[in-house]
């Protein structure tokens, strides 16, 4: 019998051989440790990834933010659109992530965004990439079955 995941299977994204950011969405579909906060502008710049460099169909990209969408709800965050407060950077798309980070009270902000990256710690929150995160999180989970 075989049984066929509901999106085609990806190794990784074009030009990389990880996808640190499908082990942070494991790390979100557990729902122990983390909630998964999203806003209308992560959204809509993740379909637009999706369709341009990724390539992905457009059904396939509305069942993927749905499926995100879904996780965020189910991890104990879900969907907010705040305020734009944060003016920061220089980038107004980095702000964007900023202000939600702010505004859920969020005590470390994950992103593969070098700008991002290299304000950490930002207002106290540490900024660490996709494959870090899933490293120490799968670290600390180890730890805790060893004891």
């Amino acid at each position: 019998m075989s049984i066929s995941p509901p999106f085609p299977m990806r190794r990784a994204l074009p030009g990389s051989e990880y996808c640190g950011g499908a082990d942070c969405l494991g790390v979100i579909n557990d729902a122990a440790e983390f909630a998964l906060w999203l806003s209308s502008h992560i959204l809509s710049n993740t379909g637009r990834v999706l369709a341009t460099v990724v390539k992905t169909p457009n059904e396939e990209i509305d069942e993927y933010l749905q499926v995100l969408a879904e996780l965020a709800e189910a991890s104990g965050g879900g969907i907010t659109d705040p305020p734009q407060t944060v003016g920061d950077c220089a980038d107004w798309k980095d702000n964007r992530i900023l202000d939600l980070a702010a505004a859920v009270g969020a005590f470390l902000i994950v992103s593969a965004d070098v700008v991002l990256t290299s304000m950490s710690p930002w207002r106290g929150r540490p900024i660490i990439e996709p494959p870090q995160f899933a490293s120490l999180v799968d670290a600390s989970r180890r730890a805790r079955r060893r004891r």
